[in-house]
């Protein structure tokens, strides 16, 4: 319904904020009213709304809602605010429209948002292109139904406090015939007099609505009833009772405590009579709780999801539901982690951890739609702009009370797998130029010694994964090593040739110098450590090419008996099987070790290998990190990926293992669609490749067939240069 206008001078909004007198009494989790009325002298052809908030709004224009839940945590970085332009107000008309809007001041930090000390709202509106200014000053009240509930906070993490609304206080402030003659006049504030600075625009879409819904199921257990949801999902729960005045109804979710502390509940208390409710700030789980008192009927509960406005683009389907149930698992899991930023977890902590996101932006290309890079852009730029003085980056981001640099999860960040991986699947060079600088700082930072190793450094947190047998100075070499591939590329495309060819030289002296090092004759163990070695370790060596190919069959049978990484690490392990060619080695152990999750009928993959005291961290049941597979299995066993930007050449080099059916669907810009169908049985394996307008394919037959034809005409089994259309592409072994 919102286009996301993308014009402004410098690049940047200006505006004044509309606030209260005393800003100073606000607390947190405060709710406010602003009501005016605007003049439109035409009826309106093109609307342009800039409209910001500290913390979260809801807006409508003659008693219809337009926005629900606008505006974007704080900050894009430390100083800014984002700032929404609209593009579309539906219910403007030409006369007098009037405008109420409803703010949620957070007025507190947490990993995903820094506070401002100033409650209020920007309203910039210009019609047919001319400015439209209210004839009179706002009106703004504190909403009187809203409070902060007693019991439990959110945990330190999570910006947003618990929402209470008591309905025998509601006023019907944003209907046009309210009288608001009594509220306080607002008083106006330049954006540095209110602490929010410059106004930077919101670079991602407005949230999705699916509309209120019924529950798959629910079931009465005494006074609490229990609402299925249809999968894991962010949801604003909807209650419609009858009831006497005063009944205290809690509403939670099944994730309540996902990740061990607590994120958010809410809390309605009832007036007389029939009446609705809809919790305003979203929660998530497989099961919405409504706590009933005696005294109150229900008449219907529903919930309204929300989300990330990305469809379900890709797809990845075999014949082994095993794998089915896994890739579509990762999907949904990548989803219900991404709204203002990406996310580790949407209960425990809603954070912008760059090791999650590494593994997110990958699965993005291939699961769903190119609104979601728009995600991956914001958190590149927000990394960088939160750059120290000294140089070093940190996460998550935005930030109001974390700081800690985990050094492992940067390079990550900036490597081959991170930023370059974005630019690959998009060609947005624009994102890589603007943040080259501050990354040619922080590869600065790290320092090699006299071997040519890298120095490790230990950060705020020297963390390497979640679970034992870490070895972390194999860790640190490996990951700086990886980096540099990524900063070699980055300096090439922004012609930096003195940086990418340091990169490059620099890189090579540490493999050599590594494997010179480490290597033991069987595996990769550093000297002075004593633990298990670790898995980690040896598939970073693999996919940064540090590992002789020569020694791939010396190395392969260590991934059968080494299993120390955490879900967020086993990708690369995974990636490592099949770089190495031993893509059934690499599904036999995606099998093995996401058994567990594979079987559970949550609809989400966990943080670690286990959930609560047996997981790692907490224990969520829906962490980012966890997809790893998803990207395997279309990239390594589909065998579809980018050569060069934005898909426009790719590669199709599948590996199907012990499958003998592969459909995967890879969505690119403008709707195109890769599409791959193959079905093999003992001796011929046939292959539908559907290659979208303005790309091209290079294809290539699996191992082992010795004849093959192409479109019917019989051919040699070389790799074939494949235009845009439709291709079928059939192998044979001669002799069987």
């Amino acid at each position: 319904m919102y286009v996301i206008a993308c014009c402004f001078i410098g690049g940047y909004v200006d505006a004044q904020v509309i606030t209260l007198k005393d800003k100073g009494g606000s607390t947190p989790g405060t709710w406010y009213c602003f009501r005016n009325t605007v003049d439109v002298d035409e009826t309106p052809r093109e609307v342009e709304l800039a409209i910001a908030a500290d913390s979260k709004y809801w807006l409508w224009v003659n008693g219809v809602l337009q926005v629900r839940e606008g505006g974007l945590k704080r900050g894009p970085n430390p100083q800014d605010t984002y700032c929404d332009n609209l593009t579309s107000l539906p219910a403007l008309k030409k006369g007098r429209n009037t405008i109420a809007i409803l703010v949620w001041y957070f007025g507190k930090n947490g990993f995903s948002h820094r506070t401002s000390p100033t409650p209020g709202v920007t309203f910039d509106l210009k019609v047919n292109r001319s400015e439209v200014t209210p004839s009179v000053p706002w009106k703004v009240r504190e909403h009187p139904a809203f409070y902060v509930p007693a019991g439990e906070r959110p945990n330190y993490r999570l910006p947003e406090s618990n929402i209470g609304f008591d309905a025998s206080r509601d006023i019907r402030f944003t209907a046009m015939d309210y009288d608001d003659s009594r509220w306080d006049e607002a008083v106006v504030l330049s954006l540095e007099e209110a602490g929010w600075n410059r106004l930077v625009p919101r670079p991602i879409p407005q949230w999705r609505d699916y509309g209120l819904k019924s529950y798959v199921r629910t079931e009465w257990k005494d006074t609490v009833l229990y609402a299925g949801l249809p999968y894991n999902a962010q949801v604003t729960p909807y209650l419609r009772v009858k009831a006497e005045a005063g009944k205290r109804i809690r509403i939670l979710t099944d994730n309540y405590r996902g990740g061990s502390e607590p994120n958010v509940f809410a809390e309605y208390v009832t007036k007389a009579g029939e009446q609705t409710f809809e919790c305003l700030g979203w929660m998530n789980g497989h099961t919405v709780i409504y706590h009933i008192p005696q005294g109150v009927e229900v008449l219907e509960a529903k919930y309204r999801e929300t989300g990330y406005d990305a469809s379900f683009a890709g797809s990845f389907v075999c014949d082994d539901p095993m794998l089915n149930t896994l890739w579509n698992k990762s999907q949904r899991t990548l989803y219900i982690t991404m709204r203002d930023t990406y996310m580790d977890c949407p209960d425990r902590e809603r954070a912008q951890w760059w090791g999650d996101v590494v593994n997110e932006l990958g699965e993005a290309f291939y699961a769903l739609d190119e609104k979601a890079h728009r995600l991956t852009r914001k958190g590149i730029r927000e990394l960088m702009d939160w750059q120290r003085a000294d140089s070093t980056i940190y996460a998550p981001v935005p930030s109001g009370n974390y700081d800690s640099e985990l050094p492992m999860q940067m390079l990550a960040s900036v490597s081959y797998y991170g930023f370059w991986t974005y630019y690959l699947g998009t060609g947005d060079s624009a994102t890589i130029e603007y943040v080259y600088p501050k990354v040619k700082k922080y590869m600065h930072v790290w320092k090699t010694d006299s071997r040519g190793l890298i120095i490790p450094r230990k950060g705020g947190w020297t963390w390497g994964d979640w679970g034992d047998n870490k070895d972390m100075t194999l860790l640190f070499n490996q990951w700086y090593i990886i980096a540099l591939a990524g900063y070699r590329c980055m300096a090439g495309l922004v012609g930096d040739a003195g940086e990418a060819s340091w990169a490059a030289a620099t890189a090579r002296r540490m493999r050599v110098a590594f494997h010179e090092a480490y290597w033991n004759g069987r595996y990769y163990v550093s000297s002075g450590y004593e633990g298990d070695p670790d898995d980690r370790a040896q598939a970073l060596a693999v996919v940064s090419g540090t590992l002789p190919k020569d020694l791939y069959p010396v190395l392969r049978p260590f991934f059968l008996n080494h299993h120390h990484a955490s879900p967020y690490m086993e990708k690369y392990v995974l990636q490592a099987l099949c770089t190495m060619g031993y893509h059934q080695d690499a599904l036999n152990r995606m099998k093995s070790r996401y058994k567990a999750m594979i079987d559970s009928p949550l609809t989400t993959l966990w943080e670690g290998w286990g959930i609560g005291a047996e997981g790692f961290g907490g224990g969520s049941y829906n962490h980012a990190w966890s997809g790893g597979p998803l990207t395997i299995l279309s990239q390594y066993i589909a065998g579809i990926e980018t050569l060069t930007p934005a898909f426009e050449t790719f590669r199709v080099s599948p590996n199907p293992a012990h499958l003998n059916h592969i459909r995967a669907v890879v969505p690119l810009s403008g709707g195109r669609e890769i599409c791959l169908t193959l079905d093999k049985d003992h001796d011929s394996c046939s292959i539908v490749l559907e290659v979208p307008q303005g790309t091209v394919a290079h294809f290539r037959m699996p191992a082992g067939y010795t004849s093959m034809k192409l479109n019917g005409e019989d051919c040699d089994v070389s790799e074939k240069v494949l235009p845009a259309g439709k291709w079928v592409l059939e192998g044979y072994i001669v002799g069987i």
